[in-house]
């Protein structure tokens, strides 16, 4: 048996092959060329452009693959989506010359250039526009004014935009990298089981990147007042110190909590205290 993985070729291949790695799943050669072999056999690997992933899926060429919300949407693509990892966060923009207004362009017939055509159709459809697509193939910003009123895009950050002098006016969907499975092989029990230690795994290691574990010392005299403040995935573990009256308590904390924390438990008498990374947490 073969589980069958497509991973994007690119930027966001180096995000997915880094989880992977912390899942367990070790990749040789994957920045050389669109095979790499895995460390475990079962997975064959091959690296695609995302907007191809997530038809392929659906089409039973690869059993699980990861791709953007976006060109799931985009491609219609019937596929279980098993996590939204969070990854490459992006908006998918409707954009006009910074000088333009917008309200005019609903009083004309326009021309409209995107890489999502599915997608553009749907939100133009909807806001009333007669408009004629044209499919781009990158560096779509470019196309306004002389060749386009309007551009339909991704953008993360929105400098791309500012910079050849577009603005926003709309926003037609939100994205962010899924993991998605074909869902014949779902029904597949073998393969299902394989999946689902994966997922399993891929969800440790996203809880484990959002806590730390926090271990310090404290007097007895302390310990519930540190104990009270201490949030935890169920309770703090605390034991007693070889040969002493003090106790050590361990708690996983959210990272993003630490900062403020750590002072506080100071003043209640908390020592030692020690921040420990988290690979997984399950």
């Amino acid at each position: 048996m073969k589980i069958k993985m497509a991973i994007p070729k690119g930027k966001l291949q180096i995000e997915i092959i880094k989880l992977l790695d912390e899942v367990g799943l070790t990749f040789q050669s994957a920045d050389r060329n669109y095979r790499p072999k895995c460390s475990n056999p079962i997975f064959d690997v091959k690296l695609l452009k995302s907007q191809n992933i997530p038809k392929l899926v659906e089409l039973e060429q690869h059993d699980i693959g990861f791709a953007g919300m976006d060109w799931i949407n985009e491609q219609n693509a019937d596929v279980t989506v098993l996590k939204s990892l969070g990854f490459n966060p992006v908006e998918i923009v409707a954009c006009i010359p910074d000088d333009w207004d917008y309200g005019d362009l609903k009083k004309r017939k326009i021309i409209v250039a995107t890489e999502y055509k599915a997608l553009s159709k749907k939100f133009l459809d909807e806001n009333g526009f007669d408009y004629k697509l044209i499919r781009s193939y990158g560096a779509t910003e470019v196309f306004p004014p002389e060749d386009a009123d309007m551009i339909i895009d991704n953008t993360s950050t929105g400098t791309t935009i500012i910079a050849n002098h577009l603005k926003i006016v709309d926003v037609v969907a939100t994205s962010n990298t899924q993991f998605f499975a074909n869902k014949a092989c779902l029904n597949d029990p073998d393969k299902k089981a394989v999946i689902d230690d994966v997922l399993l795994l891929i969800n440790g290691v996203m809880q484990g990147r959002k806590r730390v574990l926090l271990e310090m010392n404290c007097r007895e005299s302390d310990l519930d007042s540190i104990i009270s403040l201490l949030p935890s995935m169920r309770s703090p573990t605390v034991s007693q110190l070889y040969k002493s009256t003090d106790f050590s308590v361990k708690s996983a904390v959210k990272k993003k909590e630490v900062k403020s924390l750590v002072p506080k438990l100071i003043k209640l008498g908390a020592t030692d205290i020690l921040e420990i990374p988290i690979r997984k947490c399950l």
